[in-house]
């Protein structure tokens, strides 16, 4: 009895196994047996015990988990086929890649693991199946020739492949690099194949753009003799340059003791410049439009030379000269004089202000101005319709409205005299200018 419970407790104790199984869908076997290894990493978890072909020509994969450590597996683990050389075919076995993090569901014992999520080995025999038989002469050939050109200097190709070792890990990374964030690599290959296409449709201005730089560059090389010019005179430039920094250098001494005296009100100043900042923004255009009317390319365009024209015309306005074959007086005696002598005519055309004023009424109002501001002149607006015992009603008949219309109106009045339309503003020049009874009806 002792040594049966010592036996069961051996085979229990030792095998530390599992008895956790799932099933692998792969496009081909790709020459697996059974008892293949079943890896994570290079550390072997398990093996295959069966090997069978699905309904739809895919190999189904029994993979028996005999470490529990990795048992049960979850979803997103991916099964690849994998070879330990290229020089032999019974040396395949599984490698799993397991999901990172913590995966939200559990394969169940007897699962599947989908063939999205499987990868198969491709043999070289594969590889050149896919060739037609001139193709694989023809690389056939390639092969014989490198191993003509390499004849005898193996040990040199052995050296020099050495150097090539850095430059493929250097390669690698910098790839590995490239593809670390696919979705912007994604993004710029987008973008520049968006960009190439934008070129391409313009191909036709790049091209003008390509003439005319050549152009350009033509004219600069043609005036190859004014650029040297430049450049001779470009030291002496430099040397005044020079000068010029020594004595700014100077001059930046002098500035030390305002700086120190300015340290002690500077922050006072820091509010007050705080409020300037946004007035000086916004100020920027209108000294940008102030310089241009101070000065600006061109003749008779800007202050400046409006203010070179005042003493030409002062003198032509206050000096007497001789113009025309005879001495005149200055613009403004000039004025003047014509005021004076067209005041007799203002005189007379002054009382006809007032129906000059109406006559334009007539299109629009002038209304009135006064110390309260503008406002405007009232009138009573009759239309037809007649007060009858308190009753405001229409009048209908055209006849009765037409003497309606003629009892509150003055009519026929062609020759009025002068202000007639103002009470006590009338003025009659002669007895036969106008006639002093035409008056508007009313007090």
């Amino acid at each position: 009895m002792l040594a049966a419970v010592a036996a069961t407790a051996f085979v229990l104790l030792a095998s530390g196994g599992s008895d956790y199984t799932v099933h692998a869908r792969f496009q081909n076997a790709s020459q697996l047996v059974t008892g293949d290894l079943v890896q994570v990493a290079g550390v072997k978890i398990g093996e295959v015990t069966d090997i069978a072909l699905t309904d739809d020509g895919q190999a189904d994969l029994t993979l028996r988990i005999t470490d529990g450590t990795y048992a049960p597996l979850r979803d997103g683990t991916l099964a690849t086929v994998r070879q330990a050389s290229l020089s032999g075919v019974a040396n395949r076995y599984i490698d799993l890649r397991l999901p990172t993090g913590s995966a939200p569901h559990e394969i169940d014992d007897g699962g599947t693991i989908a063939a999205a999520d499987t990868t198969s080995a491709v043999d070289l025999d594969e590889l050149f199946n896919t060739f037609d038989p001139q193709s694989r002469k023809a690389l056939q050939s390639v092969i014989r020739g490198f191993a003509t050109s390499y004849g005898g200097r193996a040990k040199e190709a052995n050296a020099g492949w050495l150097y090539l070792n850095p430059s493929l890990a250097a390669t690698s990374r910098l790839f590995r690099e490239v593809n670390r964030d696919t979705p912007l690599l994604r993004r710029f290959i987008d973008a520049s194949s968006s960009l190439v296409t934008d070129v391409a449709a313009r191909r036709d201005d790049l091209a003008g753009l390509v003439d005319n730089l050549a152009t350009t560059t033509g004219a600069i090389g043609r005036e190859k003799q004014a650029l040297a010019g430049s450049i001779d005179q470009l030291p002496d430039f430099m040397r005044r340059a020079n000068t010029t920094f020594v004595n700014l250098r100077a001059t930046l001494g002098d500035l030390d003791p305002l700086v120190r005296d300015s340290k002690p009100v500077a922050k006072k100043l820091r509010p007050f410049l705080a409020a300037l900042r946004p007035l000086a923004k916004d100020a920027a255009p209108t000294l940008r439009d102030l310089t241009a009317l101070i000065r600006r390319s061109g003749s008779g365009n800007d202050l400046v030379e409006l203010t070179k024209l005042t003493v030409p015309l002062a003198a032509i306005t206050t000096k007497s000269a001789t113009r025309a074959g005879k001495t005149r007086d200055g613009a403004f005696a000039e004025t003047v004089r014509a005021l004076d002598d067209a005041t007799p005519e203002l005189r007379f055309a002054r009382p006809y202000a007032v129906d000059l004023t109406g006559w334009f009424d007539d299109f629009s109002h002038s209304g009135i101005y006064d110390a309260l501001g503008g406002a405007s002149r009232a009138a009573p607006y009759v239309n037809a319709f007649t007060n009858a015992n308190g009753i405001l009603k229409p009048i209908l008949d055209p006849i009765v409205g037409n003497q309606a219309f003629a009892a509150v109106a003055g009519l026929n009045q062609r020759n009025r005299c002068p202000g007639s339309v103002e009470r006590g503003s009338l003025w009659q020049p002669t007895p036969d200018t106008c006639d002093p009874r035409q008056i508007p009806i009313g007090p």
